[in-house]
C-alpha cells in the first residue's frame, strides 16, 4: 500500500502533529460561565447518577480519566479518596468520569478504596459533550471541572497534574467560594 517506509513515516509524522490541534479545537467547545451539559451515567455500583440531581445541593467537581488502573489514572483516584473530607467540608462532591466499562470501574474502585462515585461513559457521550474525548480513541482527555450549586462551569483545568489536582481543586474550590 505505501510505496516505501518514508511514506508511511510521513504519514505517522503528520497524524502525531494533527492530532494534538484536533484535541485542542475540541476542548475549547466549553467554557467557564456556560452551564454544564447534563447527564444520567451508572456508577461503579450499578446506580444511575444524574448531574441534574446535584442543583442546588453544592458544588460539582468532575474529573475525566483515561483508564482505570493505570498508573496516572490511580495516583489521581488516590489523591482524590486522600483529600476528600476536604473537598467536602467546602460543600462539594467528586464524580471520576472515563469510558471504561462498570466492571473495571468497580475493580478499581474496590481495589483502591475510594471514597466517591466513578462513572462509566463507556459510550464517550459524556466526555464529547464536555470536549474531552481524545480523537480516535475512546478514552476520556485528562480534564477537571469545577461546577457550582447552579451547575455553572467556574473552572477548567487542562494542565492537571494527577498527583496534585485534588489538592489544587481543594484550594480553588476554597477560592471560588470566596469569590463574589
Amino acid at each position: 500500500m505505501y510505496k516505501s517506509n518514508a511514506s508511511l513515516g510521513r504519514l505517522i509524522l503528520t497524524c502525531l502533529i494533527c492530532l494534538p490541534l484536533l484535541a485542542t479545537a475540541q476542548a475549547d467547545t466549553l467554557q467557564t460561565g456556560q452551564q454544564a451539559p447534563l447527564f444520567q451515567l451508572p456508577a461503579q455500583d450499578g446506580t444511575k447518577i444524574s448531574l441534574a440531581d446535584r442543583q442546588g445541593k453544592g458544588w460539582t467537581v468532575l474529573y475525566f480519566y483515561p483508564k482505570a488502573g493505570t498508573p496516572g489514572c490511580t495516583t489521581q483516584a488516590c489523591a482524590f479518596r486522600d483529600a476528600i473530607q476536604a473537598i467536602r467540608r467546602q460543600n462539594a462532591e467528586v464524580y471520576g468520569i472515563s469510558t471504561d466499562e462498570l466492571q473495571d470501574l468497580a475493580e478499581f474502585h474496590r481495589q483502591h478504596q475510594l471514597t466517591f462515585q466513578l462513572l462509566s461513559d463507556a459510550d464517550a457521550t459524556v466526555t464529547e459533550a464536555y470536549g474531552v474525548k481524545m480523537p480516535i480513541l475512546n478514552l476520556a482527555k485528562r480534564r477537571t471541572f469545577i461546577l457550582d450549586p447552579s451547575l455553572t462551569i467556574r473552572r477548567i483545568d487542562d494542565d492537571v497534574d494527577p498527583a496534585l489536582d485534588a489538592q489544587r481543586v481543594a484550594r480553588m474550590l476554597e477560592q471560588l467560594q470566596l469569590a463574589p
